[in-house]
């Protein structure tokens, strides 16, 4: 009876400092929640490591929580599939006719009233032309005098590159092109079409403005790009995509000079730890 009692309690084992400690075998419960720990962990890198992808194990409940959470790339993805249909069904444009531009079909009557008003179109045009000028101070104002060159890196970036695909692909001018001696460039000379340096430098600007939590400063470059934008397409002085990659060309160039920024400082700062 005392053999089976003392086989029951736990069991001591010694250690060099000559202390016993108490060994406790795992419960069930311990072997229970290791083996879902080890499931989950498995099925994880099942899913990630090369085995099924993740949609392959959809119920409707997980499809509608991506739909519900994940709204904005589902509703690319529809438009993905509106477009090829597009693509598929529409009529190409004969080389003999002039591009088809829908900017152009919406600012057909803002055409026509510059083309009657000549003065309101120089007008517009000097406008324009302060309004470069403002985003040209700006850009340098913010390396010359406050001592952060991004603004004007990612200019030097954006309009190399601007002259190299211009210069690449030169888009022939537009029909009813509306030229003026005080727009930009001064004096109505010849200019690359693709892409805006007007909307990209201003969007350049307005991403330092926000960074610098100039805000009221951002919202007026914003809405004078955008008032800048429409009258280009008024005037036929650039395509709607010169415009809309101009906004793009903003972005990935005040990246890139941010980039080039960090490199710089990472740079400099192991030079500093291993002279």
């Amino acid at each position: 009876m005392n053999g089976a009692v003392s086989s029951l309690k736990p069991r001591r084992k010694r250690v060099p400092n000559g202390k016993p400690i108490r060994v406790v075998s795992p419960s069930p419960a311990d072997h229970k929640e290791e083996a879902m720990y080890s499931s989950s962990k498995a099925k994880k890198i099942n899913l990630n490591g090369g085995g099924k992808a993740s949609f392959m194990t959809w119920r409707l409940h997980d499809a509608v929580h991506v739909a519900k959470h994940h709204w904005i790339p589902c509703l690319f993805a529809m438009g993905v599939l509106f477009f090829m249909g597009v693509e598929y069904t529409l009529r190409m444009v004969p080389s003999s006719s002039p591009p088809f531009d829908i900017g152009f079909v919406t600012t057909r009557s803002l055409h026509l009233l510059l083309a009657s008003k000549p003065k309101l179109n120089t007008l517009l045009a000097g406008l324009n032309t302060v309004f470069v000028a403002m985003q040209t101070t700006y850009i340098l104002w913010a390396w010359l005098v406050e001592g952060r060159p991004r603004p004007t890196i990612a200019a030097v970036f954006m309009f190399t590159c601007r002259g190299i695909l211009g210069y690449a692909t030169q888009l022939p001018l537009p029909q009813g092109f509306l030229g003026s001696g005080a727009d930009f460039p001064v004096g109505n000379v010849s200019f690359f079409l693709f892409f805006s340096g007007h909307v990209a430098g201003s969007v350049i600007a307005s991403l330092d403005m926000r960074r610098m939590q100039r805000w009221e400063m951002a919202w007026t470059f914003d809405a004078l790009n955008v008032l800048q934008s429409v009258r280009l397409l008024g005037t036929r002085g650039h395509y709607t995509i010169d415009l809309a990659v101009g906004v793009g060309a903003g972005f990935l160039f005040d990246s890139l000079a941010g980039k080039y920024e960090e490199s710089k400082r990472s740079t400099s700062t192991k030079e500093a730890l291993f002279p």
